[in-house]
């Protein structure tokens, strides 16, 4: 990581990279202090703790779901439902590229954090609002193909839970199958609400 980067810009995507890959708790200050570059009065004067820090990068993450999730998505497609499969594609890809080692890392802290960490859970549950938000924005837009009185946030929520399950099980099974299984499932799902009575 480049010296130049504005020191809590470092110390964001340091933890980006160690929440993902080592887990909230399995992440300690001199992991952080050494990938990051810095030292822990760098550290102090930008992040009043590792929770600070942790708000921080689900900011972060939030910011990023149109640019590196959504908008790549939008690019491959105009039909609103198969701008939800780009996505979910999206996420595919992540799964190969990292040898079925991908894990979703808002599932992963959702999963970790305290569960009376409620500042923290409001910000994952708001990452995945969004995420739900943007499926919802595409469904809003298919509407009219959907069968009369589809419960559209319904849907997007399921949208997600199939891509978090998905990611989850092919992580642990270390094989692509479950997700691609998860997905078709969800196609023929579709095609069901889609199609004529």
């Amino acid at each position: 990581m480049s010296k130049a980067t504005p020191t809590r810009d470092r110390l964001i995507h340091s933890a980006l990279f160690l929440f993902w890959e080592r887990g909230f708790a399995g992440t300690s200050m001199s992991d952080l202090l050494a990938h990051a570059q810095v030292n822990s009065g760098s550290f102090y004067h930008f992040f009043e703790s590792k929770e600070a820090l942790l708000k921080a990068v689900l900011d972060e993450y939030l910011a990023g779901l149109g640019p590196q999730i959504v908008a790549p998505a939008y690019e491959q497609t105009n039909d609103p439902i198969e701008r939800i499969f780009a996505i979910l594609a999206g996420y595919r890809g992540r799964i190969l590229f990292t040898n079925c080692q991908y894990g979703c890392p808002i599932g992963r802290l959702a999963l970790e954090i305290d569960p009376e960490n409620r500042p923290a859970h409001q910000l994952i549950a708001e990452n995945f609002r969004g995420w739900i938000g943007a499926v919802r924005d595409c469904l809003e837009q298919a509407r009219h193909r959907l069968r009369s009185g589809t419960d559209l946030d319904a849907l997007a929520t399921y949208v997600l839970a199939v891509m978090e399950g998905g990611v989850m099980i092919s992580r642990s099974y270390a094989a692509i199958e479950p997700f691609d299984q998860a997905v078709s499932q969800l196609r023929a799902h579709f095609n069901l609400l889609t199609s004529p009575r």
